[in-house]
This record gives structure tokens, sequence and C-alpha cells, in this order.
């Protein structure tokens, strides 16, 4: 008599649910949850509920030729790919979205130009639910910037599928006016030999609250997660991570800077990593640097793995949140530089390798300047200043 034995369950991360459709696995939460004792729930508006809508953003797309865009029903979105909802937010985004946006990038095309995205909205009294899907074909080469400015309470779920050996760069830039309430998850599956970098930059808005999910579909993956924030007095800005190492020999350099000032102001970084038993050979580093500029505000920064293998090649994680350093400004001032200007080249240099990460000059030069006249004006850059720069530059 044969026996076989029975497949090991599958180890699910206590900071990541697994995904469901069905709104009844994702209940309303408390704040007493693990995952939302960070998020001040009186101010997400109305977002939890569910209450239908029919409003929407306004789109201004740049797409390189072969690129191209259309919408799909939730049915079609599902059987192209998109990676299930595992949060209330997104689970409703899918359930109330009518469908999604489909953008496409054949396999083996190489863009020299960045698709461009722009989404606006016109008041915080509209609700707003989005559905994106992104599909990536093999060995295709692009950069996806996406940009949201103006105002509303917009949810969305986002799906990148990157197909095997592909290279992607994916830019998403939070400049919205300081009413705006925005949740929005964005899962990323990498394929087999494929290299993703993820870009998260928050600047606006009155809470954004922002997931980023990484999983791969074989060997040899490779994901790069990199976030820049700046929060002004009373915003709160809080991004998520996780990293599903679900196939052998892949990797993912997470590296997250933050910069807050003002009375209230209250940033939120948690990472996360899963290194499943199949996962050999794989690396992973988790970092948050945050500088706290003012007195009042509050940085929270929590990192995680989670390990079932000894078969690795690596993994760690760091976590510092400090103010200005004294004496990086008295050795400033002491050779003639203003107090004013020492600081901002304290914080121009904290910043500057992370922009420079980002590989698309014209947002690193944007960014560079917009960092600066936060610190110089102690207060974010006037609504969609930074979207202006975009335009005429891309």
């Amino acid at each position: 008599m044969t026996v076989t034995a029975a497949a090991p369950a599958r180890v699910e991360s206590h900071l990541n649910p697994p995904p469901s459709y069905d709104l009844a696995d994702h209940p309303a939460p408390t704040g007493r949850e693990e995952v939302w004792r960070f998020t001040p729930l009186k101010r997400l508006r109305g977002l939890l509920d569910g209450e239908p809508s029919d409003a929407c953003l306004e789109w201004d797309t740049t797409l390189p030729e072969g690129v191209t865009l259309s919408t799909v029903t939730a049915e079609e979105a599902r059987a192209l790919g998109e990676l299930g909802p595992n949060e209330r937010p997104a689970a409703l985004a899918a359930s109330l979205s009518g469908g999604a946006a489909l953008l496409d990038v054949p396999a083996e095309l190489e863009c020299d130009e960045p698709v461009v995205i722009r989404l606006s909205g016109n008041t915080v009294e509209d609700l707003v639910w989005g559905q994106l899907l992104y599909r990536i074909g093999a060995h295709a080469k692009v950069t996806i910037v996406l940009v949201h400015t103006g105002a509303a309470r917009y949810c969305a779920i986002s799906t990148f599928v990157v197909g095997d050996g592909a290279q992607v760069d994916i830019v998403s830039v939070q400049d919205w006016d300081d009413d705006a309430v925005h949740l929005g998850r964005d899962a990323i599956r990498v394929g087999r030999d494929a290299r993703v970098k993820h870009t998260s930059v928050s600047f606006g808005g009155d809470l954004v609250r922002l997931h980023a999910n990484v999983e791969y579909d074989g060997p040899g993956g490779e994901a790069e997660l990199l976030g820049l924030y700046f929060a002004d007095a009373g915003q709160h800005l809080e991004h998520r991570l996780f990293a599903d190492h679900n196939a052998p020999r892949t990797s993912s350099n997470v590296n997250y800077k933050g910069a807050l000032q003002g009375q209230g102001a209250h940033t939120v970084w948690i990472g996360n990593v899963l290194i499943r038993k199949e996962a050999e050979g794989i690396e992973t580093y988790e970092e948050n640097r945050n500088l706290v500029l003012t007195d009042g505000c509050q940085a929270d920064s929590v990192p995680n793995l989670e390990i079932e293998t000894g078969e690795i090649e690596g993994a760690g994680h760091a976590s510092a949140t400090a103010r200005f350093d004294d004496e990086q400004l008295f050795y400033l001032q002491s050779r003639g530089v203003s107090v004013e200007e020492a600081r901002r080249l304290v914080l121009h240099g904290f910043f500057a390798d992370l922009i420079r990460k980002i590989g698309v000059p014209f947002l690193e030069e944007q960014l560079t300047e917009t960092v600066e006249k936060e610190l110089a004006k102690n207060m974010l850059a006037a609504p969609g200043e930074f979207a202006s720069a975009l335009e005429g530059s891309a």
C-alpha cells in the first residue's frame, strides 16, 4: 500500500490576510486590529462603508507607441490575472468600481518614454472607487508614472502582472489637495527573472494609506520597493509593504525615507517580509528612516520578518527615527552657512540617494525642488504645484 503524505498547510502572514473577493471575509475594522491600529478611522469619511458611487476621477494619459489603454469588466480583470483583495478597502474597490482600466504593454516592447497617467479629483465630496490592471508582457521594458492630484475620497485596487524577463519601473505620486483621502493597494506579481522597481511618493492629502504587495511567479525575480514621504501639520501618511517570497532565488529590497514637520504630523511605515519554506536561496532587506524636523510629530516604524526556512542568502531590516543632527548643523554653521541653509543641506542629503534611484529625470529634479520648498516654507508646496511641473516636463 502506498501512503501519500499530506501537503503541508500553507502559512499565511498575520499581517497579510489571504485574498478574497467576498466582503464577509473583510469585516469593517474597529481600530483594535493589528493592521488598523495606527489608522484614524474617523478620518476615512465613509470609505469603509461601501456606499456605491458613480463619481470618477479625470484621466489624462501619455502613452508611448504600442501601449494601449482599455476597459474590461471586473470578471475579465480576474481572468486576466488580477490579484485578489486581501483587505476591506481593496475588496470594496473591486466590488464597486464597475470594471477595470487595463494598460497593456506587449511582449518585448521597449518604451523609450514613460507611460504617464494623471488622475485628478474635483471635490472631497466625491466618493470614487478605482480598479486598474497593468499587464506587462515577457521581456518588455517600461516605466509607468501615476500622479494623483485634486480632491476626492478615493479607494483603488491596482494589479501589476509582470511577465518573465520584463523590466518595469513604477512610480506612484500622491500630490493631493489638503482635504483628500486616499486608500490604495498596489499588488505586483513578478515573473521569472523579471525586475520590478516600485516607488511611492506622498506629499499631499489629509489621510493617505497605501499598500505595496509583491509575490513571485517563478525563481529569479527581483523587486525593489522605494518610498519618499513628507508629512506636514495634521497629515497622516501610512505606507504598508509586504514581500511574499514564494519562489526560490528571488530578492527584495525595501528603502523608505520620510520627513515630518508641524503639530500632529503622523507617518506610519509597516514592512513585512514572509520567506516561505520553498523560497530557498532568497535575499531580502528592508529599511525605513524618518527625520523629525519639529516638535509635535509622530513617526511609527515597524519592520517584520517571518522566516520558514534557514536556506537563504540573507535577510535583515533596519529602522530609525531622529531629528536634525546637531553636530552636522554646528559643523556647517561654523563654516559660515546660515542655520536655514544648513537645515536645507542636511535634508537634501537625507533624500538625495533615494531620489536618484527613481530613474525618471524630470521626476528627480522636481522632487528635489519640492523637498526643499517643504522645508523653506514650513508647509507643503501649493496644491497641484508638483503635478503642474510634471505636465511641463513629460
